[in-house]
């Protein structure tokens, strides 16, 4: 019996989760499975996985034989690497406190980059929040100078209306006070 290890889907349309199972080769991809290791969630930022680490090293070991997507899986969280080190450990290469340290050395530098990359994430999310915010605080500052502008030149015309209305009204008043000063003088 071919045993895969291989990603059931599940989840919504366009929203996938995905169990990490043990499954007869011959088995469809939803089909049976004898034994459920994680789970994986790509929708999620960063990807979200669990894993049984000593199940799928064990059916690992046994021959079980990961899909593509699932073997870059196994080696992000380690366990490609740790099944590596045990063959290594069986040969005689290593000893088992060897493989155990280089284990958790790789881990913990695997541990600090994906912490690294994360704080670059936010930090480059935060430049693009406050570049973005810079420019609509001068696209705002430039909309109320223009309406600035435009307030002030429909004042001046305003005043300008003023003072023409009062000239008209006063040069009115002079010409009339004129013609009743003629009209007086002539009745003299």
């Amino acid at each position: 019996m071919p045993t895969k290890i291989r990603l059931q889907r599940h989840g919504k349309k366009g929203r996938p989760f995905y169990h990490i199972v043990i499954a007869d080769g011959r088995e469809p991809r939803d089909g049976r499975f004898i034994e459920r290791l994680g789970t994986y969630n790509p929708v999620t930022i960063p990807a979200e996985i669990t894993l049984d680490f000593d199940r799928t090293l064990y059916w690992l070991q046994v021959g079980a034989q990961p899909t593509n997507t699932v073997r870059s899986l196994l080696s992000y969280k380690g366990v490609l690497y740790k099944n590596h080190l045990l063959k290594g450990v069986k040969k005689g290469a290593l000893t088992a406190e060897e493989a155990e340290l280089k284990h958790k050395e790789w881990l913990e530098a695997k541990q600090q980059k994906f912490i690294d990359s994360l704080k670059d994430l936010q930090n480059k999310k935060r430049q693009e929040t406050k570049k973005a915010l810079e420019e609509e605080t001068k696209v705002k500052e430039k909309r109320s100078e223009e309406i600035a502008k435009k307030r002030a030149e429909e004042i001046e015309k305003q005043v300008k209306a003023a003072q023409a209305k009062q000239q008209a009204e006063q040069e009115a008043a002079d010409a009339e006070e004129k013609s009743n000063t003629e009209t007086a003088e002539s009745k003299e």
